[in-house]
């Protein structure tokens, strides 16, 4: 028997979700997707931004950069070269040059952290360029890079070092330095991608690192160190990049050193960022 109601339908459980979720968004044409050169800058942004949230992350690039130009300085000037001042004028390319390549195996502490913590895994699911959170992250690196330079050199001025290079051989001897330093970061990714904890990335970042920056010509003169041990300085790619270092500061370029540098940083690039890439494309 009809009543003359009309019976309005009820709407499907989640239909006013739906409409409201739509609402939100807009009824706009969806935002093109991002450049792999957008992308990357976002993923060094996002680097940055790690340091504003957490501070700390300053200490390695702040603290060890004055720490390691005070202490060699004025704990090894007086036994090299008669006194700190005299040996600063030496040793001051060389302690840049240990410090920043110290800072770099932070790069394989980054990504191995992000793994632990489960963020790798949401950024490649994320619509953008593969290789762009790799990029980023070296790209953030090496502001970090720069940062330390300025605070090596400006301790270093401050305490009585004058570069006979002047303000060209100081930019000179840095560009050079950051170019190797990204190149070198990409071998400290495979390291990342591939140890299980941060821990143990630091563990075996130092074990090659100690050895490279110590045994070089960074303190001291290769001249001074026995034969045996000279043959492997000379050999040292931190020996080189040192003296490069050195030469432009001194105002006393070898052109030798510089196209070593840039060649082996080429050869860095092109050996281990493949690698890099692959591991981080079949990483689980």
């Amino acid at each position: 028997m009809s009543t003359g109601e009309v019976v309005t339908p009820k709407p499907a459980p989640g239909a006013g979700m739906d409409q409201r979720i739509i609402a939100a968004l807009g009824s706009g044409e969806r935002p093109p997707r991002a450049s792999a050169v957008n992308s990357s800058l976002t993923f060094g942004w996002r680097a940055l931004l790690k340091i504003k949230h957490v501070p700390e992350q300053l200490f390695d690039v702040t603290m060890f950069p004055i720490m390691f130009t005070l202490m060699f300085t004025y704990v090894f000037g007086g036994a090299v070269s008669g006194s700190p001042k005299e040996y600063l004028q030496y040793a001051l390319p060389g302690i840049l040059v240990q410090t920043i390549i110290f800072i770099t195996m932070y790069t394989a502490m980054t990504i191995n952290q992000d793994i632990e913590k489960g963020v790798f895994d949401r950024i490649r699911s994320l619509p953008v360029w593969r290789p762009s959170l790799l990029v980023g992250a070296l790209l953030g690196d090496t502001l970090r890079y720069l940062m330390a330079s300025t605070i090596v050199l400006v301790v270093g001025v401050l305490i009585g070092y004058r570069a006979p290079g002047g303000f060209v051989g100081v930019i000179g001897a840095v560009g050079l330095l950051l170019i190797f330093c990204f190149s070198l970061s990409w071998l400290w990714l495979i390291l990342g991608l591939k140890v299980r904890t941060p821990n143990a990335v630091m563990g075996m970042a130092m074990m090659i690192l100690f050895p490279l920056t110590f045994v070089s010509s960074v303190f001291a003169p290769p001249e001074t160190m026995p034969g045996w041990l000279q043959s492997f300085v000379d050999v040292n790619p931190v020996t080189l990049l040192v003296e490069a270092a050195r030469g432009l500061m001194n105002d006393s370029p070898d052109g030798g050193d510089i196209l070593f540098v840039l060649g082996a940083s080429a050869v860095l690039v092109v050996v281990f960022a493949p690698i890099a890439l692959r591991m981080y494309n079949r990483k689980s």
